[in-house]
C-alpha cells in the first residue's frame, strides 16, 4: 500500500440545479431540485447544497480530518482520497484492498473496512482475498477478518471507540475488541450504518427503516437492545453522523434524517441525490457533507454506463450548518 502526500487536481464546485431523473442502462437516480427547510439549531431555511467533488470512480465512507478536510473511500480503484477545505482533491492511500468505509482512531491512524474483490459488479464468486477490518495507515494491521472461525463477508461501515476497538457492520453488527476478540451485537439485525454516542455509552445501528440502540458495557459488549427511532421520512438507513448536541444524522434515499438525543424525529434535510454517507467536516466541523448516488459527466449530462455494467458514479455535496459535528472524535 502506498501513502501519498496531499497534492493533485482541483475538484469541481457547482451549485446544484435540477436536471432529468434516472436514465436507462447503468443509470442511478438523477438530480432532484430540493428546498431545505429549517430545523431549529441544526440548519437554516434556504441553505443550499453545493458540489465539492463528483466522479465516475466511487466515493463512500466519508470522515472529517482535524485540519478541516474530508477523507473518502474509493473501493474499485483501491484508494483513499482527500478533499481539503478548498475542495482540492488528492490521493492519500493507494493500493488499498477495496476499502469501502473509513474512520480515524484516537492515535490518528486511518482505519477501514476492506471489501477486497467482493464488489457485486465484478466477479465476487471468484474472490479468494479475505475481507477485513484493518488499520490502513501508517501501516496495515488486520484487526478482524473472521467471526467464530468464518470469513466476515462484504463489510459495510465502522466506527472506532476511544479504547481502540471497532464497531462494524456486515449484514449484522459486531465489535472487534482491542484484544482481537470479535463479538456479535445480536441476531436479526439488518445493519448498514453504525455510530457511537458522544460519551461512547451507546452504540446506534441502522436496522432497515429503524435505528437500534444498545448500552455499552465496560468491555465493549452491549446490553439493553431497544428501538431508538424510525425513519419517518421513508427509506432505509445507511450512513450516520453525530453532532455536538448528540443529535443523530442518518442517510436515506430522501436525504438526511435528523433525530434528537432522545430519539425524537426532528426533520429531513433533503438531498439532491439519494444519500449514502454523511460526515461533519470543514472549519470547526460546521459543514455537513454527504455522498450521493450518481454524478454529472464532463458534458454536464448524467453519467451512465452500458446495460449490465454497475454505475459507481458519486457526488460529494456540502451544506453549511447552524450546528457543528461532535468535536470529541473524527467520526
Amino acid at each position: 500500500m502506498k501513502l501519498h502526500a496531499p497534492t493533485i487536481a482541483l475538484a469541481v464546485s457547482l451549485v446544484v440545479a435540477p436536471t432529468a431523473g434516472a436514465q436507462r442502462g447503468g443509470a442511478t437516480p438523477g438530480l432532484r431540485d430540493v428546498h431545505v427547510t429549517a430545523i431549529a439549531g441544526v440548519v437554516a431555511a434556504g441553505s443550499r447544497w453545493t458540489v465539492a467533488w463528483q466522479g465516475s470512480d466511487n466515493a463512500d465512507g466519508i470522515v472529517g480530518t482535524p485540519d478541516g478536510g474530508l477523507l473518502f473511500a474509493q473501493e474499485q480503484p483501491r484508494r483513499v482520497s482527500r478533499l481539503d477545505a478548498m475542495d482540492r482533491v488528492s490521493v492519500v492511500l493507494e493500493g488499498t484492498r477495496g476499502v469501502g468505509s473509513i474512520a480515524i482512531d484516537a492515535n490518528g491512524r486511518i482505519v477501514g473496512v476492506e471489501r477486497t474483490c467482493t464488489d457485486p459488479g465484478g466477479r465476487p464468486e471468484q474472490c479468494t482475498e479475505a475481507t477485513a477490518v484493518s488499520v490502513l495507515s501508517p501501516a496495515r494491521v488486520v484487526l478482524a477478518d473472521r467471526f467464530e472461525g468464518k470469513p466476515l463477508g462484504r463489510l459495510n461501515d465502522l466506527v472506532v471507540d476511544a479504547r481502540g476497538g471497532v464497531y462494524f457492520t456486515v449484514g449484522g453488527a459486531y465489535y472487534a475488541a482491542p484484544d482481537g476478540v470479535v463479538r456479535s451485537l445480536g441476531d436479526n439485525i439488518r445493519a448498514n450504518g453504525i455510530m457511537l454516542s458522544r460519551d461512547e455509552t451507546i452504540v446506534y445501528v441502522t436496522n432497515g427503516n429503524a435505528i437500534l440502540a444498545f448500552d455499552i458495557l465496560p468491555d465493549g459488549r452491549v446490553t439493553n437492545r431497544r428501538e431508538f427511532a424510525t425513519l419517518d421520512a421513508g427509506g432505509n438507513g445507511d450512513g450516520m453522523a453525530i453532532d455536538n448536541e448528540g443529535r443523530l444524522y442518518v442517510t436515506s434515499a430522501p436525504g438526511v434524517q435528523v433525530f434528537a438525543i432522545d430519539g425524537r424525529y426532528l426533520g429531513l434535510i433533503p438531498t439532491p441525490r439519494n444519500a449514502i454517507s454523511v460526515a461533519f467536516a470543514g472549519p470547526k466541523k460546521q459543514t455537513l457533507y454527504v455522498v450521493g448516488s450518481g454524478a454529472l459527466g464532463p458534458d454536464g449530462k448524467e453519467f451512465t454506463t452500458p446495460d449490465g455494467v454497475r454505475n459507481n458514479a458519486k457526488t460529494i455535496y456540502r451544506l453549511p450548518m447552524e450546528t457543528a459535528g461532535f468535536a470529541g472524535r473524527p467520526k
